[in-house]
């Protein structure tokens, strides 16, 4: 039995908006971190808060600095998978992704390939090529065919 398996397209346009969009993110959580990523904790004297042994009651002010070190967590888990789909790119994607989106430097297209030694023609189908890696790494690819359209679409050949 043979089978004739295809993949589904990708939706180049909306996919690079979501490698950018993810980048932008990035940058922007980066901006955002805080010098003390925990805060200070200290006593609390009030009589209007009986103590708790438990978790069962929170005040407003724990619940606050609960919330913030969830947000936080969740910015360094965002940072850290960024980085991570980054650093699997080959070298001259990653230099050329980390000026081109993650400097805090504005910088253009030209300015990095000038910089590269690359032609305007190469350095375009190179930064392609890296946002289509970094989609599958961050795994915010898009699909053109919904999955029920791509399943219609599978072509089956038997003997």
């Amino acid at each position: 039995m043979k089978q004739l398996f295809m993949l589904p397209e990708l939706d180049r346009e909306k996919t690079k908006e979501a490698v950018e969009k993810a980048l932008e993110n990035y940058k922007l959580f980066l901006l955002s971190i805080p010098d003390e990523k925990i805060p200070k904790v200290t006593a609390n004297y009030s009589f209007e808060v009986p103590p708790t042994f438990g978790n069962g009651f929170h005040s407003s002010t724990e619940d606050t600095a609960i919330e913030k070190v969830d947000k936080e967590r969740e910015r360094e888990k965002y940072i850290n998978w960024v980085r991570k789909a980054v650093n699997k790119l080959n070298f001259k994607e990653r230099e050329m992704i980390i000026k081109r989106y993650l400097s805090d430097e504005e910088i253009y297209d030209y300015e990095i390939y000038n910089e590269m030694g690359m032609s305007e023609r190469k350095f375009y189908r190179f930064k392609a090529r890296a946002f289509y890696k970094l989609a599958f790494a961050l795994k915010v690819e898009v699909y053109s065919v919904t999955d029920d359209e791509f399943n219609k679409q599978i072509v089956r050949v038997e003997l």
